[in-house]
């Protein structure tokens, strides 16, 4: 089938009465780069054209997004592509910015979402942070005992000896994030988390100052990266699976920690992708 025959059964074309969505554009290229002959392929299943009527749904503008990150963001399984539903609409928002302004680093991403603004890239977020869908079983650790141990202390407890905080002093006690911008932990790949922790370590991943994820990462040796990720990604998710209103209270003596963030688009607000 032609690609502009599958447009207009998607509805990407558009007339004088509708104009073509930002998003709606970023689909045309997921129909471009992944048409052939005569079919789909989302989230790695080859499906028929005729199979996908057009809704002019946030859940099917997002199909560029489901095709690796899983249907409705719950991940992919190749431990490389994280799960999107259900975390924080802030946290997700301040992703899509570092991709498309290059404080992270990968070029699918920055690609797809380079021409989208801040109010689209916001309403991404929120629909995605808006998913409740189950998490899967984590799987078996294969670390040694020793290294899930020192995972555990570093995750739980930190190390004040070396002014490393504990995970949970952000992440939230339960690991499952804290609103609006702290991501969970839980339900996470150890192959996904050593990537980003080692990404922070090596300067591949940004965020807006004060930076205190690389500040802490940068204190971490490898195997300790190893060793957080590996008892991360063996933890059971807790019946509630839902990020916190507040983090943990600092112990006594020991400062919150303070880490940037971009601020929500307001109506009214210039744009910074149209400043750009």
């Amino acid at each position: 089938m032609a690609a502009h025959v599958m447009e207009k059964r998607m509805g990407l074309r558009h007339d004088g009465r509708m104009k073509m969505t930002q998003l709606q554009c970023l689909a045309r290229r997921l129909v471009a780069a992944t048409l052939t002959g005569g079919t789909l392929l989302i989230a790695g299943v080859s499906m028929p054209a005729a199979a996908l009527p057009f809704e002019d749904t946030m859940a099917q503008r997002t199909l560029a997004c489901t095709a690796c990150h899983g249907p409705q963001g719950r991940a992919a399984p190749d431990g490389y592509y994280p799960r999107l539903a259900g975390k924080p609409a802030g946290y997700l928002y301040n992703q899509l910015l570092n991709f498309r302004e290059e404080r992270r680093h990968y070029g699918l991403m920055t690609g797809l979402i380079d021409p989208l603004s801040d109010a689209y890239l916001l309403e991404m977020a929120q629909y995605f942070a808006s998913l409740d869908v189950p998490y899967p079983a984590p799987l078996p650790a294969q670390a040694t005992a020793a290294v899930l141990r020192r995972g555990e202390q570093l995750v739980m407890h930190g190390d004040s000896g070396r002014k490393l905080p504990a995970c949970v002093q952000c992440h939230g006690q339960a690991m499952t994030g804290v609103v609006p911008a702290v991501p969970g932990l839980l339900g996470l790949p150890r192959d996904y988390l050593n990537a980003q922790l080692g990404a922070w370590k090596a300067g591949q991943r940004r965020a807006h100052a004060p930076d205190c994820m690389q500040d802490i990462v940068s204190r971490l040796s490898r195997e300790e990266i190893n060793a957080v990720a590996s008892w991360v990604a063996a933890q059971p998710l807790p019946a509630n699976t839902h990020a916190v209103s507040a983090a943990p209270a600092a112990a006594p003596g020991k400062d919150s920690l303070r880490c940037g963030s971009a601020p929500l688009p307001a109506a009214g607000m210039p744009d910074t992708k149209a400043q750009k």
